[in-house]
């Protein structure tokens, strides 16, 4: 099954876009990018997936999981 990843994009009329890969229509559409990640988030959270957040440039910024994080988030360096 394929991961139901959330992505933050710019919309091409103005304002930003929650959509899932693949999708034709956004999830949510928001005047601002802020607006767009908060429902993004809560969004991957429900669905215990990946938030992927793109710049203006449609380049991805930064992502943050939701899930299952195969690699431990605990800090071993002491």
């Amino acid at each position: 099954m394929e991961k139901k990843n959330v992505h933050v994009v710019p919309n091409p009329g103005g304002g930003w876009d929650v959509k899932r890969p693949h999708a034709e229509r956004a999830s949510s559409h928001h005047l601002t990018k802020e607006e767009a990640l908060v429902s993004g988030r809560e969004l991957a959270k429900t669905d215990s997936s990946e938030l992927i957040i793109h710049g203006l440039d449609g380049k991805i910024q930064d992502s943050d999981s939701f899930g299952n994080d195969p690699v431990s988030s605990v800090d071993t360096k002491h």
